[in-house]
């Protein structure tokens, strides 16, 4: 059994290169971590605990943002397109660097 998941993980980790692997564990860092991108605060995501409900969970996103640069926007400003929300301008108001954001993105897209 327990070859059985090292083999699976094997093969998953295989499937992606070596660079998205790493900024994808990188974004998942900052997505769960509480003084930085502190995501769980308002939504639900896999492998996170504590999780608000006050935004959407957080799954299926490549397919409900197939354009990357969308969710770009989204989390560097979403008050540009809705002016009524509650995310925080991660971008705008300096709270996460480009490549942070990046990196966050990076992650989400592995939901």
């Amino acid at each position: 059994m327990a070859a059985s998941l090292l083999l699976a993980a094997a093969v998953t980790v295989a499937s992606f290169p070596a660079g998205a692997q790493t900024a994808a564990a990188e974004g998942q860092k900052l997505a769960f971590d509480r003084n930085k991108g502190n995501c769980l605060t308002c939504h639900e995501i896999k492998g996170g605990s504590q999780a608000g409900n006050i935004g959407p969970a957080l799954a299926d996103i490549k397919s409900k943002y197939p354009n990357r640069a969308d969710l770009v926007a989204i989390v560097s400003d979403e008050t540009r397109r809705n002016p009524l929300t509650v995310m925080p301008p991660f971008g705008r108001n300096h709270i996460l660097t480009g490549t942070e954001i990046d990196a966050v993105v990076d992650f989400l897209q592995t939901l």
